[in-house]
């Protein structure tokens, strides 16, 4: 296994799983000898990035920060999971090519889940509200959201359940030995 850091950055439209799948992860990782960050894009949002609305100058700013701290810490060894929409796919790939020079790695994760499912879970009715038009720049809906076309993982929240798509982003990370097998 490699100490090199790992940047593992979760996209998908609100409400897919992103945090959730990320959140999980962060023990299996710490449990396999990984020192580990979460930078979730709502705690960033609050702490780093407040004050910035929904523009898309403004969430080209907020996903550049979390690029900007996740490879501070993955140049010193960190598996930096981070969990925002994300929703452009040229900011995606600018974060990807600012490490190119680092001595970490870049897995995208595309957390896949249907508009209608969507809004079936959604409990605080945004989507509905969204479709309705009564809510501006709502990504997926008035707002695009750019699916990644190659990920390095695409899990399916509407298909698959937590476990199955944990499995999935787990058994990609130890095929690259960026994680050791499980001891258990």
């Amino acid at each position: 296994m490699t100490d090199r850091g790992i940047i593992l950055w979760f996209t998908g439209l609100s409400g897919a799983g992103k945090s959730t799948l990320a959140e999980q992860l962060a023990p299996v990782l710490s449990a396999r000898g990984r020192n580990v960050e979460v930078l979730d894009g709502d705690e960033v949002r609050t702490n780093l990035s407040k004050g910035l609305g929904f523009s898309k100058e403004d969430r080209d700013t907020n996903i550049r920060r979390i690029g900007y701290v996740a490879r501070l810490l993955s140049r010193n060894g960190v598996a930096v999971i981070t969990a925002a929409i994300s929703p452009y796919a040229a900011i995606r790939d600018e974060v990807r090519a600012s490490i190119a020079d680092e001595p970490c790695e870049f897995i995208e994760i595309h957390v896949d889940c249907s508009i209608e499912e969507l809004t079936r879970r959604d409990v605080k009715g945004l989507y509905e509200k969204a479709l309705r038009g009564e809510i501006e720049n709502f990504t997926g809906i008035s707002d695009p959201y750019e699916a990644p076309e190659h990920p390095e993982v695409r899990v399916n929240s509407e298909t698959q359940n937590e476990d199955e798509s944990l499995g999935d982003i787990v058994g990609y990370l130890e095929s690259r030995d960026l994680i050791r097998g499980d001891a258990s």
